[in-house]
C-alpha cells in the first residue's frame, strides 16, 4: 500500500504510533481478475512532480541541447509508437482475414458439394483449435492479457499500477491471442486488445524497448518517470483505436474522453501526431494489398464502411422513430452491461478452480458458438435472388449478402449472410445500401438475439477479447430490425437505421459520446450522419445512465481497481480528512540512522514517509518534506552514508556517488527490493542525509478540511500521497497521510457505517424519482 505506517523514527520505537488509531482496520485493495488471475498487490503511480534539491540541480545543470534532446525524445517516442501500432494493426487484420477467410472458403466449398456434416466438422474443429490455442497461451503464459485490456489501461492512467499489465509478455500474448480468438468465429472484437497493445508498446518504448535488442538507450532515463510514461501510454491507447478502426481523430478523442484522467494541450498534440502516423502507415500498407499480395485481406476487415451515397434527406416525421430507437437502445445497452457483469461473476467462480477449468469453459463457449452459427441458418427460409442484385447471387466465396448455404441454385439464405460470416463482414452487410428487401424480420431478430447472447457469453473467456465490435454488430442488427419495422413510415433506409442502432447500443453500453460519434463518422466516411448520430448517442447515454455505469467502470470495480472517479460522493462532504486516518504514522528525521531506515523498509510495505527536522537543525519540530521508498532504496544501494549526523564536506562526498540515472524508473519487472541490499554492521550504524532527496513541497491539508475537497485536490493534481497537518500545532508537525485507498467508498463506509444507511436512503429516493420520470 501507499500509506505511511508506524513509528516516530526512533530506533527503539519503530512501531510506536504518534496518532493512536481509531480502528484496527486494514485499508487494502486487491486485483481479483475476472479471468482467474492470482491476487496481486496494487500500488499507485507517482504522477506528482517531485520537487527536491537534487533533481532541481540536475535540471539546472543541463545545457540547452540536452533540454532540446528531451523534447525530441518525446516526439520520437510518439513516432515509434505510431509506426509500430500501424504495423501491428495491419498485420492483425491481415492474419484474421486470411485465417477466418480460408476457413469460410473451405467450409462453403464443402457445402456446395453437399458434404454438410464434413463442413460442420471442419468449421467447428477449426474454431475449437483456435480457441484452445488462444486460451492456453493466455492461461499459462499471461492471464493478465485476458479480456479487452481497456479497464486495466484506464486504471493505469488514473494512477493504479497493477504489476504486469504492460509487460512484454502481456504484449506478446495480447497480439497472438487476439488474432486466434477473433479468427475462431466467436462474437468478440479486436479493438479493446488493440488499445491494450498500444499501451504495452508505449510503455516498452518509454523504457527503451527490449534489452535483447540493445535498445535500452541510456539517454532514455529522461522518460523513465511515471508522469512521462503516463503520457506515452495515453498516446498508445489512442493509437490502438486508430489502428483498429483506422479512425485517427476518433482515437484521440476516445483517449481523451474515456481513458485519460488528466489531459493537457501538449499531450493532445502528441496523441494526434501518433494517430496520424498510424493512419499513414495503414493507408500505405493497404495500398500495397490492392495488387492482390495480401491474400484475402481487403475483402473483409473492419477498416471502413462506405455509405456516403446512402443518405436520403430526412424530415421531421423521421425523428420519432429515431428517438424511439435511441431510447430503447439505451435500455438495451444498460441491460447488456447488467447481464455481462453477472456472467463475469459466474465465470470467475469457475476460473478459480484452475487453469483446466478456464480452458474448458472457453472451449465450451466455442463449441456452443459453432453449433449456433452453423445450425441456425438451417431454420431460415430460402429467398429467390433479386433481379436487381448488384452482386452475384448466390455469393461465391466468403463475402456478400447472398449466401447460398443449403439453398438451391438461384436462392440465398439471408440469415447465413449475417450469422455464418466474420463479424466485420456481417457489419458491412448490415450497413450496406440498397438492401432493404434482402433480409427478413425473423432472420434479423434471430441474428440480434444470437449476437446479444454470444457476446455476453464470450467476453469472460480466458483470451484477449474485446467488446467494441460485438456491441457494434449487436446494435447494428437491432437498428436494422427497427428500420424494417418502421420502414413504410420513414424515408431512412434500413442500412442507415443499422448505423444509428450501432450508435445507440455503443452509447448505452460504453457511455461515451463525442469519441464514438467521430469513430462512427470515420467508419462510414459520411459527415452527413453527424446530426442524427449525435442525437442518438446523447439520448441513449442519458437513458442508460439512469440504470448503471459504463461497462468498463463496472469491470474495473469487479476487478478491485481503486479507481478515482471524477465526481465526489455526497457523503464525503460530511466528513473531514481526520475521520479517515486510521493507520499509525511513520516519520523519518532529516538525518536518519541507516539501521532505522532498513528496519522500517523491511517491516512496512508503504511508499511515502514524511521527513521532519528537529533541534539542532531547527528550533522546533517542522515538516521538511516527503521521501519515497524507491529513493531510500537507491540511497541504501549506493551506500551514500555519513559517519556522523552533521552537514559538512562528508555530505558532498556522499552526493557525488549519485546521479539522476540512479533514480530513473526501472523497466517492467526490474524493481529493487530492500531484502536484496546487503549491509555490514558498521554501515548499519552510519547515517543518511535525506534532505537533498525529499520533496520539499508535498501537498498538505489541514485535518479539518472536508474529505470532498481533499478528494478533488488529490485527483485533479494526480497525487499519490497527501500529508495531513494538525489544526493546532502539537508535538508532531504531521498527523497522517492520505492515499488513494483512503478515498475509496467501500473503505470510507466501513469506517462510518451510518453513512451507508443515508446513502441507501438517497439511492431509494433517486430510484423512485427515475421511476416516476420514466
Amino acid at each position: 500500500m501507499d500509506a505511511a505506517n508506524p513509528s516516530n523514527g526512533d530506533e527503539e520505537s519503530i512501531i510506536t504510533p504518534l496518532l493512536a488509531p481509531q480502528k484496527s482496520l486494514v485499508n487494502s485493495s486487491s486485483q481479483v481478475a475476472l479471468v482467474g488471475a492470482n491476487i496481486c498487490p496494487i500500488e499507485s503511480l507517482d504522477y506528482e512532480i517531485f520537487d527536491n534539491d537534487f533533481f532541481m540541480q540536475d535540471w539546472r545543470s543541463r545545457e540547452d541541447f540536452q533540454i532540446f534532446q528531451y523534447l525530441v525524445i518525446k516526439w520520437l517516442s510518439c513516432f515509434l509508437i505510431g509506426l509500430i501500432m500501424g504495423l501491428v494493426g495491419f498485420f492483425n487484420n491481415l492474419a484474421v482475414e486470411n485465417i477466418a477467410g480460408k476457413k469460410f472458403v473451405v467450409t462453403s466449398n464443402m457445402m456446395l458439394e453437399g458434404r454438410y456434416w464434413m463442413a460442420f466438422l471442419v468449421f467447428s474443429v477449426s474454431n475449437l483449435l483456435l480457441t484452445l490455442f488462444a486460451s492456453v497461451i493466455t492461461a499459462l503464459i499471461c492471464p493478465l492479457a485476458a479480456g479487452s485490456g481497456i479497464p486495466e489501461v484506464k486504471a493505469y492512467l488514473n494512477g493504479v499500477d497493477a504489476p504486469g499489465i504492460l509487460s512484454p509478455r502481456t504484449l506478446l500474448v495480447k497480439i497472438i491471442g487476439s488474432i486466434a480468438i477473433v479468427s475462431s468465429s466467436m462474437v468478440v472484437g479486436k479493438a479493446g486488445p488493440m488499445v491494450h497493445t498500444g499501451a504495452c508498446v508505449a510503455s516498452l518504448v518509454g523504457q527503451g524497448c527490449f534489452k535483447v535488442f540493445g535498445l535500452t538507450w541510456r539517454w532514455l532515463y529522461h522518460l523513465k518517470k511515471d508522469r512521462d510514461r503516463r503520457d506515452l501510454v495515453t498516446c498508445g491507447a489512442a493509437a490502438g483505436i486508430a489502428a483498429a478502426f483506422r479512425a485517427p481523430v476518433g482515437g484521440v478523442l476516445f483517449a481523451f474522453e474515456e481513458m485519460a484522467s488528466w489531459w493537457r494541450s501538449a499531450l493532445l498534440w502528441r496523441a494526434f501526431f501518433t494517430t496520424a502516423i498510424v493512419a499513414v502507415v495503414l493507408r500505405s500498407l493497404i495500398d500495397v494489398c490492392l495488387n492482390g499480395l495480401c491474400g484475402l485481406f481487403g475483402k473483409g476487415g473492419l477498416i471502413i464502411f462506405d455509405t456516403y451515397s446512402d443518405f436520403p434527406s430526412y424530415h421531421l416525421k423521421d425523428l420519432p422513430p429515431v428517438l424511439a430507437l435511441a431510447f430503447i437502445g439505451g435500455i438495451l445497452g444498460s441491460f447488456y452491461n447488467f447481464l455481462l457483469t453477472k456472467v463475469l461473476r459466474v465465470y470467475n467462480l469457475i476460473h478459480e478452480k484452475g487453469i483446466v477449468y478456464k480452458v474448458l469453459l472457453a472451449c465450451s463457449v466455442s463449441i456452443f458458438t459453432s453449433c449456433l452459427l452453423f445450425g441456425l441458418p438451417w431454420f431460415a427460409s430460402c429467398q429467390p435472388c433479386p433481379s436487381s442484385a448488384r452482386e452475384i447471387c448466390p455469393t461465391i466465396g466468403r463475402s456478400g449478402n447472398f449466401k447460398k448455404f443449403q439453398c438451391s441454385y438461384g436462392h440465398y439464405n439471408d440469415l447465413a449472410s449475417l450469422i455464418f460470416n466474420t463479424n466485420d463482414d456481417a457489419i458491412k452487410n448490415l450497413f450496406s445500401k440498397g438492401t432493404d428487401s434482402e433480409f427478413q424480420f425473423l432472420s434479423m431478430l434471430t441474428f440480434f438475439v444470437t449476437c446479444f447472447s454470444l457476446s455476453v457469453l464470450s467476453y469472460g473467456t480466458v483470451a484477449p477479447v474485446g467488446l467494441f465490435v460485438p456491441v457494434i454488430v449487436t446494435g447494428a442488427s437491432y437498428g436494422r430490425f427497427v428500420g424494417m419495422v418502421v420502414g413504410p413510415y420513414t424515408n431512412l433506409s434500413h442500412g442507415f437505421f443499422a448505423i444509428l442502432g450501432a450508435a445507440s447500443f455503443l452509447g448505452g453500453s460504453m457511455r461515451t459520446t463525442v469519441s464514438l460519434c467521430v469513430i462512427m463518422l470515420e467508419l462510414t466516411n459520411n459527415l452527413l450522419l453527424l446530426p442524427l448520430v449525435m442525437l442518438v448517442l446523447l439520448i441513449s447515454k442519458t437513458v442508460a445512465d439512469a440504470f448503471n455505469c459504463n461497462i468498463y467502470n463496472q469491470i474495473m470495480k469487479a476487478k478491485g481497481f481503486p479507481y478515482l472517479e471524477c465526481h465526489v460522493e455526497p457523503y464525503m462532504r460530511q466528513l473531514t480528512v481526520a475521520s479517515v486516518l486510521t493507520s499509525p504514522l511513520q516519520l523519518f528525521r532529516g538525518i536518519e540512522k541507516v539501521r532505522n531506515v532498513v528496519n522500517v523498509l523491511k517491516w512496512t510495505s508503504h511508499h511515502g514517509f514524511p521527513i521532519i527536522d528537529e533541534p539542532p537543525f531547527s528550533e522546533f519540530p517542522v515538516l521538511y518534506g516527503l521521501i519515497l521508498r524507491a529513493h531510500l532504496i537507491v540511497l541504501l544501494k549506493k551506500k551514500a552514508f555519513l559517519s556522523v549526523p552533521t552537514l559538512g564536506l562528508e555530505r558532498q562526498d556522499a552526493l557525488k556517488l549519485l546521479s539522476a540515472d540512479d533514480f530513473a524508473m526501472m523497466g517492467s519487472g526490474d524493481v529493487d527490493r530492500i531484502e536484496d541490499i546487503q549491509l555490514t554492521d558498521e554501515e548499519m550504524e552510519m547515517f543518511i542525509d535525506l534532505h537533498p532527496f525529499a520533496n520539499t513541497s508535498p501537498c498538505t491539508v489541514l485535518e479539518t478540511m472536508s474529505l470532498a475537497k481533499a478528494f478533488a485536490i488529490f485527483r485533479e493534481t494526480g497525487l499519490r500521497h497527501m500529508l495531513v497537518i494538525p489544526k493546532v500545532p502539537g508535538r508532531s508537525p504531521v498527523v497522517g497521510i492520505l492515499t488513494r485507498h483512503d478515498f475509496m467508498p467501500d473503505y470510507i463506509l466501513s469506517l462510518h457505517p451510518l453513512l451507508e444507511k443515508s446513502r441507501w436512503k438517497r439511492l431509494r429516493i433517486k430510484f423512485h424519482l427515475k421511476k416516476k420520470f420514466f
